[in-house]
């Protein structure tokens, strides 16, 4: 990430900086302070010094407040669940020094905090999680766009939905999101029976983000549905592959604190 505070992690741009990067050839222009003189007086080539470049972070959590949320078959609801990650996730940003912000969508963006690096600001994020509850529909993929030309520099922007919408739309909003320059990741959660739909006897079945409800027996409709959630996941895998969006399936009854582990140690590049 771009910018002019110096935060604790590395850069992908090459720059003056104490960490070493790698050594490449000399082209005309380049600065003669950086040559290695040593290397030239082995190999009678002239080879340049790169370095990491440390930059700070804008890191902008983007949190669904929609009724679906709600939802939790086990201890752990999809709200609750969604609300630790975008907590830690916070603290652990304006620990190392970069900035922090919140954005919650529900049928209005009604929580906008941007980013900032204060030890202080982290307080604030923490007493609007508190204070916010999932309600009605969702206006996901309308605030997704809204907040794309919003946010004034290259960022890196962290969902985390249900993502209960038509795929198409949330594609679209990654997209914008990758055409203005933004590192885009997404925790998507799902409770674990919305997966398995593994239910024995009839049930009614209430819409969160409505009114309506219907009484079914859900071993009639057992395998239509996962063939439907099957192909609404195939969509999203395309759409993540198509837009190079760092996706994260998560069902809520992992351990939170793992599923960040093993997101934090891929993006850093290595072997989980």
């Amino acid at each position: 990430m771009q910018g002019h505070m110096s935060g604790r992690h590395q850069s992908p741009h090459r720059g003056s900086s104490v960490e070493f990067a790698e050594y490449r050839k000399y082209v005309p222009g380049d600065d003669t302070r950086r040559v290695d003189w040593r290397v030239y007086a082995r190999s009678d080539r002239f080879y340049i010094k790169e370095f990491e470049a440390d930059t700070n972070l804008r890191l902008c959590l983007i949190l669904d407040t929609s009724g679906s949320m709600a939802f939790g078959s086990g201890e752990v609801s999809k709200w609750t669940y969604a609300k630790r990650l975008a907590s830690t996730l916070a603290y652990l940003a304006i620990q190392q020094g970069d900035a922090a912000g919140l954005y919650a969508s529900g049928p209005e963006l009604h929580c906008a905090i941007p980013p900032s690096r204060r030890p202080t600001h982290l307080m604030a994020i923490n007493e609007s999680l508190e204070t916010m509850h999932p309600i009605a529909e969702t206006g996901l993929t309308d605030h997704l766009h809204q907040l794309a030309e919003e946010i004034p520099q290259r960022a890196f922007v962290i969902m985390i939905s249900d993502l209960l919408d038509e795929p198409e739309k949330i594609i679209d909003c990654w997209q914008h999101l990758r055409f203005r320059h933004h590192d885009v990741a997404v925790f998507h959660l799902l409770d674990r029976e919305e997966i398995n739909f593994d239910l024995d006897r009839p049930y009614r079945f209430v819409d969160l983000e409505g009114s309506d409800a219907i009484v079914a027996e859900p071993q009639m409709i057992q395998e239509r549905y996962r063939a439907a959630v099957s192909r609404y996941l195939d969509a999203l895998r395309a759409g993540v592959a198509q837009c190079h969006v760092d996706y994260h399936q998560v069902i809520t009854d992992e351990d939170y604190e793992q599923v960040l582990a093993r997101f934090l140690t891929q993006r850093l590049g290595l072997q989980v």
